[in-house]
């Protein structure tokens, strides 16, 4: 599923995380791991500023270098020109070495400057053709993949994540959850909120059966299903945590602007806050299945 997985790395204490979680990963597919440092410079940096980040980057790709190679992992390393737009150029190296899958760290924030500057992460997960697996500080990476959550809402990004964990609960082994949730907040006005609801309930039902029906025909072996009730980006990160949810898989838009960053999204608050891996992909096609065409 995973032959080679791209990690950008700073030093940061945040991308040490990624480091162990993309190790995890490489170690449970086999694949090779390629990781990068990527020079950020724009008109403002001086050479002496440049000189020390790329050699912390340095110092950064060795020891995780080091550290895939004590787990038997294939490693390669390499310091990438960014100019000052990092995110583009860890798109770039993926599509160019062909990579399948990316681990990165990102920042717990919240607040509305957050959602104006945006982080490289994000930028990379709106971006990227291949699925990005994030992690933040507190963020807990198990060794193996155990249980699933896939939330569907019948979009063609959620219906994306739903084939994507269902390869992942093949490969793995791992018993895959698909869940529903219905938004509380969006039933609003003089109705009928008890009607309204139920209604909502059932066609969440019907999507979440119809997933199952599909992970059940592919061979997944454990699949369990749930219509859940409250803020969405809440009710999955508290099912998440209530049944020790090894990571979640989801989908996202690939869409940018300011409108887009101020409102947010369901993935992108589940990306923060979550304390297991989130492995975020964009809806429609894959890179493979654009080059099939």
């Amino acid at each position: 599923m995973y032959d080679r997985i791209l990690l950008p790395t700073d030093g940061s204490d945040v991308a040490a995380t990624a480091t162990e979680a993309a190790i995890s990963l490489a170690t449970q597919f086999d694949a090779a791991l390629d990781v990068i440092c990527v020079r950020e410079t724009d008109a403002r940096s001086s050479d002496a500023e440049d000189d020390e980040f790329v050699a912390q980057g340095r110092r950064a790709m060795a020891a995780a270098d080091e550290r895939a190679t004590e787990a038997g992992v294939e490693t390669t390393t390499a310091v990438v020109d960014g100019g000052r737009h990092v995110h583009r150029a860890i798109v770039e190296y993926a599509d160019d070495h062909e990579v399948d899958c990316i681990v990165m760290g990102t920042h717990g924030r919240s607040g509305v400057e957050r959602f104006l500057l945006g982080s490289v992460a994000e930028q990379t997960l709106r971006h990227a053709s291949v699925p990005v697996l994030t992690v933040h500080e507190d963020t807990v990476v198990e060794s193996a993949f155990d249980a699933v959550v896939v939330p569907t809402d019948g979009s063609e990004f959620a219906d994306a994540a739903l084939n994507h964990a269902i390869d992942l609960s093949l490969a793995t082994g791992a018993a895959l959850h698909v869940v529903h949730v219905v938004d509380l907040g969006i039933v609003r006005g003089d109705v009928d909120v008890g009607t309204v609801l139920d209604s909502l309930e059932e066609a969440g039902r019907r999507g979440v059966d119809r997933a199952v029906d599909r992970a059940e025909a592919a061979g997944v072996s454990t699949v369990a299903a749930s219509v859940l009730r409250g803020t969405p980006y809440r009710a999955i990160l508290d099912y998440a945590g209530d049944r020790d949810i090894d990571c979640l898989v989801m989908g996202t838009h690939g869409r940018t602007g300011l409108q887009r960053n101020l409102l947010g999204s369901v993935t992108e608050r589940v990306v923060r806050l979550s304390d297991v891996p989130v492995l975020a992909l964009r809806g429609g096609q894959t890179r493979d299945e654009r080059t099939a065409e």
